[in-house]
């Protein structure tokens, strides 16, 4: 395998693998950025000083004690989606710790809590809480992603107006922190590093299990999808309009959920709703959406899953290609007023892309999400009821033009609104100028106390994560 014994965290880090193989490399070991590394966003090149591949939560301890003593940062790796490659530590040097191997997975039958593995990708998620019990919990729709970072910085998805994020259904997890030491988290046990965990993860520890409630699967399932092809974007915001207007009613039924999608070509607008057709119609949602066609009733949620994911595969599902990406967050006073919506569809209309590639999805939240109070964990958008994610897909190549494309529409957007418009973590943003700031707003103070007192040397450490209290 090429390991180096030359350095004394590899010393270390060898000693923990203990001559198990595919358990640790280093940049001088063959195809390291390839099989060890597997940046997701091309365009953001970073060099991790190791990657390691634990088997037991112990192991984990043992990887963190390694990089403490050695006074070199650390990030985990669940599914590695980070827009910004977080997970590989976001600036070269870090220590990986890839969760790949840590898969337990169990459903106590009488209380229908579930464990699961902080390496378990969402597509197994799904698929094991199916074949033990038929349940379900809310989380996002690209099946690549790993439960170790979506749970412990939001976790959105089509659900989640009915159920909640996916970190509303964490009850407990076990974690490693900056000392090396395995713990417990709850509401109950260490509730101030739950509550950072719930939100802020990266900074905080490594989660090697997670125990979440679930739910019984949704029956009956009725997708909505209407494409529009035109000639101009700007032919478009009346559609637009009349989307966020449903949206933003605070009592929309909570078994709705939908996103609107701006491409080269057009727009196309999906939603999902829990329950069977008479409710959907019963529901008053078909008279106000734009008109489409509603697909058939679909009464089995894999088919409903594999759907959804398929769906987000022609965004940014499983590429591994070169892309840029801005976000926004809104709440009901700060939604798009018409005049800004025409400004924004004339920008897309007039200004160069860069590229034939590019999205812009703005995805409806709030319902149960926003039923938590803001202080109950350390996620901070509970008030929001939008979100907004640019991206521009460079292939092979990511040009200026497509960036500057996509920070002038973010642009367009902001300077038509009465304030700063923040944003969610789990959408990272790399050209925020004060990220914590706009990640965790009111949560901001005391994820930074709780920083300081479980890692006051800043070992868990991306370029946006919490900081310690100045």
């Amino acid at each position: 395998m090429g390991q180096s014994t030359s350095s004394p965290l590899a010393t270390c880090l060898n000693a923990v693998c203990n001559g198990r193989n595919d358990c640790v490399a280093y940049p001088s070991d063959p195809l390291y950025q390839i099989s060890w590394v597997n940046r997701y966003n091309l365009d953001i090149e970073v060099t991790p000083i190791a990657v390691t591949r634990p088997e037991t939560a112990q192991d984990v301890s043992g990887f963190v004690k390694c990089a403490a003593a050695n006074n070199v940062k650390v990030q985990p790796k669940s599914g590695g989606h980070s827009y910004a490659n977080y997970g590989l530590g976001g600036d070269d040097g870090a220590l990986v710790i890839d969760l790949m191997k840590l898969q337990d997975f169990s459903v106590d039958k009488q209380t229908w809590k579930a464990t699961i593995g902080g390496g378990t990708k969402l597509a197994d998620v799904t698929k094991k809480l199916h074949k033990n019990g038929k349940r379900a919990i809310s989380h996002g729709t690209c099946p690549g992603v790993g439960i170790g970072g979506h749970a412990t910085i939001g976790g959105l998805g089509p659900s989640s107006r009915m159920w909640g994020s996916c970190l509303d259904h964490v009850l407990e997890v076990e974690v490693v922190t900056a000392d090396g030491t395995i713990k417990r988290a709850s509401e109950r046990e260490n509730s101030d590093l739950f509550f950072a965990l719930k939100g802020a993860g990266a900074g905080f520890g490594i989660i090697t299990k997670f125990i979440v409630k679930t739910h019984p699967e949704p029956g009956n399932v009725v997708q909505y999808s209407f494409s529009l092809s035109f000639g101009k974007h700007a032919d478009m915001v009346p559609v637009f309009k009349q989307w966020q207007d449903l949206i933003s009613d605070p009592n929309l039924d909570r078994r709705f959920g939908t996103e609107f999608v701006a491409h080269e070509l057009g727009a196309v607008i999906t939603a999902t709703f829990y329950g069977t057709e008479a409710e959907w119609n019963a529901s008053g949602i078909p008279k106000r959406i734009p008109k489409g066609k509603v697909s058939v009733v679909i009464d089995d949620w894999l088919a409903v899953i594999t759907q959804q994911a398929e769906d987000a595969a022609l965004y940014l599902s499983e590429i591994r290609t070169a892309f840029t990406v801005r976000s926004l967050a809104f709440t009901a006073e700060e939604a798009l007023s018409e005049s800004t919506i025409t400004k924004m569809m004339n920008y897309l209309d007039k200004t160069p892309h860069g590229t034939l590639l590019w999205f812009l999805i703005f995805d409806a939240t709030g319902g149960a999400i926003s039923d938590v109070p803001m202080n109950a964990t350390a996620y901070s958008h509970r008030d929001k009821i939008m979100f907004c994610q640019g991206y521009g897909i460079g292939i092979p190549n990511l040009s200026q033009a497509t960036k500057d494309f996509l920070n002038g529409l973010v642009n367009t957007i902001q300077s038509s609104t009465p304030q700063r418009l923040t944003t969610y973590p789990g959408y990272v943003d790399p050209s925020l100028v004060n990220p914590q700031q706009s990640y965790w707003g009111p949560n901001l103070g005391t994820l930074e106390s709780i920083k300081t007192k479980y890692d006051p040397k800043d070992l868990f450490h991306n370029p946006q994560s919490v900081r310690t209290k100045k």
